[in-house]
């Protein structure tokens, strides 16, 4: 993988989790319980931390892998947005429950990109 398309990806994924974020603060508070609103946030987090993750290993692109990149890239989407997904669907009444299997499959990709991490530096 690139140096540019981590950085792009990371850059990407870090203005949308502003967004997100906003969004969820100020459009959603009125139509989200507080625990929807906690989780909504979780999912923000969690994309704007590996956001910056991605924009790291860009910026060391000798230490960077292909599979670092996937496993975090890959995790926001199926951790985060399936998070979006269910809080989302959920306050309209209709909640999209085959998201809920996804979202910790998203959590063990950011767990196998921490570990590729690992593995490079030893």
């Amino acid at each position: 993988m690139t140096q540019q398309a981590f950085i792009i990806t990371g850059a990407l994924f870090g203005m949308l989790a502003i967004i997100f974020g906003a969004f969820g603060a100020h459009a959603l508070k009125k139509t989200l319980s507080k625990d929807q609103l906690k989780s909504f946030e979780t999912g923000v987090k969690y994309q704007m931390y590996h956001a910056i993750v991605l924009l790291i290993l860009g910026f060391s692109q000798e230490f960077s892998t292909s599979a670092m990149y996937w496993c975090f890239t890959l995790g926001i989407v199926l951790f985060s947005f399936s998070i979006y997904g269910l809080i989302l669907s959920d306050a309209k009444g209709k909640k999209l429950r085959f998201l809920g299997p996804i979202t910790p499959i998203g959590g063990l990709l950011f767990v196998a990109g921490w570990l590729q991490i690992i593995i490079q530096a030893l």
